[in-house]
């Protein structure tokens, strides 16, 4: 018999199910876009997250069935280094077969 947890609807981080090396998602402000599409993070965001003046972001959105649900703003630091971890194992394997006559 499986045993479920009473807590619903609770993120990774609350329920203790998140490792030290496994990233823990939860909703820190809500936020309003005004007239000319600008948004203002909360300065405790902000601080918790360091971002100062001039830092650059990438902003990624994931759609499903044709319709935006998540937009995620990534600095292009984290970024750069996410984008590598993804494509090294791609590129390796591209590059031995191209050093084996594309087998």
């Amino acid at each position: 018999m499986t045993r479920t947890s009473k807590k619903k609807n609770m993120g990774c981080c609350e329920a203790g199910q998140a490792s030290a090396d496994m990233a823990c998602c939860k909703v820190d402000a809500v936020i309003a876009i005004d007239e000319r599409g600008q948004i203002v993070l909360p300065k405790d965001v902000r601080e918790k997250a360091k971002i100062k003046a001039g830092d650059k972001f990438a902003v990624v959105s994931c759609e499903c069935a044709g319709k935006v649900g998540v937009i995620a703003l990534i600095k292009t630091d984290a970024f750069e280094d996410t984008v590598k971890g993804m494509l090294s194992p791609l590129t390796q394997g591209a590059h031995s077969r191209i050093r084996n006559g594309g087998e």
